[in-house]
């Protein structure tokens, strides 16, 4: 159950729980971040649309897995998910992520991006 200092997104009575700024750990994001398929997760946010829902993203892995993925960025207050009809929707915490550990995920995206343009290191 959430915490009074816990953000919840309501709609249609489903609840989702969402870390306060204040409580958005450096470690907790990093851990978050430190995955593949998360990172494209957020590279595909920031790039993208302020909300996508969940089944917008194609990944390579199972849909069980990637319910995983979402709840981790979630946990770690990387994103902000709520619901719209059946969609889950999903927005990057960009402000939240600055005013808590400034660039940060500014740093980490250009990272990801430099990465994805020139895979090997030495090139």
């Amino acid at each position: 159950m959430p915490t009074s200092e816990q953000t919840v997104a309501v709609t249609s009575g489903r609840r989702l729980a969402h870390p306060s700024v204040a409580e958005i750990r450096l470690e907790t994001v990093l851990h978050a971040l430190a995955d593949p398929v998360r990172l494209t997760i957020v590279r595909e946010l920031a790039d993208g649309h302020a909300d996508m829902a969940c089944i917008a993203f194609d990944l390579p892995v199972s849909k069980s897995t990637t319910t995983h993925h979402f709840k981790v960025l979630r946990e770690a207050g990387v994103i902000r998910q709520h619901y719209e009809g059946t969609s889950r929707m999903s927005r990057l915490r960009e402000e939240d992520l600055e005013a808590r550990f400034p660039g940060l995920l500014a740093a980490v995206l250009e990272g990801a991006r430099r990465s994805a343009r020139s895979p090997d290191p030495a090139a």
